[in-house]
């Protein structure tokens, strides 16, 4: 049992971190503030985009779509912004950012979010 616990762990482990590179875990809203009037959404699921961070670097796989990118700090002031275009696949994060942070990935209506620190 013991074995198969640590298997388990050690699976975790290597999905969540890609050598120096770690996976941010975004989840997946919808912005209705956004969202067109008389327009719905597709039922489908949206999958959230992939997306690593290493140290102050965030990297994406090529071929997103465009992001608006929000760094909030834990009381939810906006720290940082920017617009990662299709194209990007690396956006370099100020290095005076230090402590926990809220990432956004905003595309439409569509929210992506996750928790990372420095």
């Amino acid at each position: 049992m013991k074995n198969k616990l640590l298997m388990l762990l050690g699976a975790l482990l290597l999905c969540t971190s890609i050598g120096a590179k770690t996976i941010v875990p975004l989840t997946v809203s919808i912005d209705d503030d956004d969202m067109p009037l008389g327009n719905g959404y597709g039922k489908s699921p949206m999958r959230p985009p992939v997306v690593y961070l290493d140290d102050h670097t965030l990297s994406f796989v090529a071929g997103h779509p465009n992001y608006t990118l929000i760094i909030k700090d834990e009381v939810g002031n906006v720290v940082y912004t920017t617009t990662v275009f299709s194209a990007q696949t690396e956006i370099v994060l100020p290095s005076t950012l230090s402590g926990d942070y809220e990432i956004q990935l905003v595309m439409g209506y569509w929210l992506f979010t996750a928790w990372i620190a420095f």
